[in-house]
């Protein structure tokens, strides 16, 4: 038997020629965390079916990594869907979102679905795990896949996949159920041993463990106010009838891409100017606008809209920026790696902060800080403020909705508000497009057009950022007084071909370039669209550039 050499664990093993990856793994499972469910071949994820057929490089991936999560979570909803089509023939289902750690479903052609429904479906998926059945990839012809899913009557795939520029796809089956997905599966449901449903009218969330802890489910949380935004963003794209990737490449295709465009932007400007309205209406009493998000939802180009229809209801409010608080660098708190951590609350002056808020606002004059970035010290320049009983202040930056930020000023006196780019397009039907998705790919464009650092740097730096979005964006979220979707359904067609060129330079030999193969396909099933009709205020013109606003 002819042998090959593998590089696994800093060593070099010799192995039998056409080895699977699979068989490959029992021999070294013991010496990672969890469940291995995938591995990066020459930095290529491949699913554990792949047989090694040359000297290659392999590294296993568990579920405590990012692709091992999106594997566990693409799997068990694989089970979901299959459970259903047991359980309920006559249903279809949609998975719509993410919300309290988990996927919220909803079932079609079962109304009312109740709680003893979905109790059903997941004593059918807890028995398939026992059974242990294998997912199974086959390479189907595009017109073949096409005659398959349109005789099954999923027709949003069918309007997905004849925009695909390929001349085969994968299909996974599992049992007698075959569907298309956007990336791989575990081997078989056996490893699917932790999830629940819970019924959440009108439908259920599947819920399942986090990267940090792949045995456990987190406790649940309700998040009534985000779900509502995503509810909203649902039903107006059901007006706009662009629902998922299939829709907006038929409006593209169709040359409808510009009145999308004006559209999406004239519900924006109508969101803003209502936020600004409410804002009037408390104006004796709202003394500071709080703004936070994740990263790259827009919430510069949105702190100065908003602005903007504010001094239209003849309101003049000022802005403040959290930056200019930082302590001194030599005092900036420590991450667990040792590394200045500039996202955590410490690393703010909060009694200076606090005590200059309450100066303003009762009508005393202060000077403000300037942070100088280059020597981390803060610095007074003769930048004196002095504000009127009805000018308020607004704050845009990472802890606004953490009350401890603002701890002097009283809760009636603030109006919080949480923005973010939460997509409710979905690939299709069974496959969602994730926020941070639609949020990297903002970022590696402005960081490209303005901050000089390529796709790479960018995606080295994701991990970082999103930690700190965990620790303090997300736990305060439902503190806001309201919730702004900074998402565009156009948007992903405008940015394909910014991003596309960006991910396409990180070269084979670089960790993140699998990362980056991922992202090239996801930005493959959108038509491209022209920027030019996107107006100089808009979210988008944050990233892309040529924005009214200072950037």
């Amino acid at each position: 038997m002819s042998t090959l050499k593998v590089t696994l664990l800093d060593q070099t093993l010799d192995v039998p020629k056409g080895i699977s990856l699979l068989e490959l793994s029992r021999q070294v499972e013991e010496q990672y965390e969890s469940a291995i469910v995938a591995a990066k071949v020459n930095n290529v994820l491949k699913d554990l079916s792949f047989r090694i057929e040359e000297d290659s490089h392999i590294d296993f991936i568990d579920l405590t990594t990012d692709d091992g999560f999106r594997i566990y979570q693409r799997s068990v909803s694989f089970l979901l869907i299959k459970a259903v089509g047991e359980v309920f023939p006559q249903a279809t289902i949609t998975i719509e979102h993410s919300i309290s750690k988990g996927l919220y479903c909803e079932l079609h052609g079962i109304d009312p679905l109740t709680e003893k429904d979905v109790q059903a479906i997941e004593r059918r998926m807890k028995e398939m795990v026992e059974e242990d059945i294998e997912f199974h990839m086959d390479i189907v012809p595009l017109p073949e896949a096409l005659k398959l899913f349109e005789k099954e009557g999923q027709l949003d795939k069918v309007k997905l996949l004849k925009y695909r520029n390929l001349p085969t796809i994968k299909i996974y089956s599992c049992g007698w159920l075959r569907d298309y997905f956007y990336g791989i599966m575990v081997p078989s449901t056996g490893y699917l041993k932790h999830f629940e449903l819970k019924f959440y009218m009108p439908g259920f969330i599947l819920r399942y463990p986090d990267k940090s802890d792949p045995t456990t489910i987190p406790e649940y949380k309700e998040q009534p106010k985000l779900f509502s935004v995503f509810r909203e963003a649902e039903k107006w794209a059901k007006i706009l009838e662009i629902e998922d990737v299939g829709s907006l490449n038929d409006h593209i295709a169709a040359g409808y891409g510009d009145e999308l465009i004006r559209i999406s932007e004239a519900l924006h400007e109508k969101k803003i100017a209502q936020l600004a309205d409410m804002i009037t209406n408390e104006r004796n009493q709202i003394r500071l606008i709080l703004i936070a998000g994740p990263s790259s939802s827009g919430k510069t180009t949105f702190a100065q809209r908003l602005s903007v229809q504010l001094r239209v209801n003849n309101v003049k409010p000022i802005s403040i920026s959290l930056d200019d608080y930082f302590v001194s660098r030599d005092k900036t708190p420590l991450d667990e790696n040792g590394e200045p951590d500039f996202e955590a609350l410490e690393a703010i002056d909060l009694d200076l902060f606090n005590e200059q808020l309450t100066k303003l606002i009762q009508g005393v004059e202060v000077e403000l800080p300037v942070f100088n970035f280059l020597t981390g010290q803060r610095e007074y320049r003769g930048k004196k403020v002095k504000i009127k009983r009805d000018q308020p202040i607004i704050i845009e930056g990472i802890h606004g909705l953490n009350d401890v930020l603002t701890s002097a000023i009283p809760r009636g006196s603030k109006f919080k508000i949480y923005i973010s780019a939460l997509t409710q397009l979905n690939i299709d039907n069974h496959n969602r497009i994730p926020t941070t998705d639609a949020r990297i790919i903002r970022r590696i464009v402005r960081d490209n057009q303005f901050r000089s650092h390529d796709a790479l740097k960018t995606i080295k730096l994701w991990p970082k950022v999103r930690r700190g979005e965990e620790r303090n964006i997300f736990p305060f979220q439902e503190d806001a007084d309201v919730m702004f979707n900074s998402h565009l359904p156009y948007e992903l067609a405008v940015l394909k071909r910014y991003a596309e060129p960006l991910l396409a330079e990180i070269a084979p030999s670089e960790p993140e370039f699998s990362e980056a193969k991922r992202l090239l396909k996801f930005l493959s099933y959108f038509l491209p669209l022209d920027d030019s009709a996107i107006p100089n205020n808009s979210i988008i013109r944050e990233f892309i550039g040529n924005s009214c606003f200072h950037q």
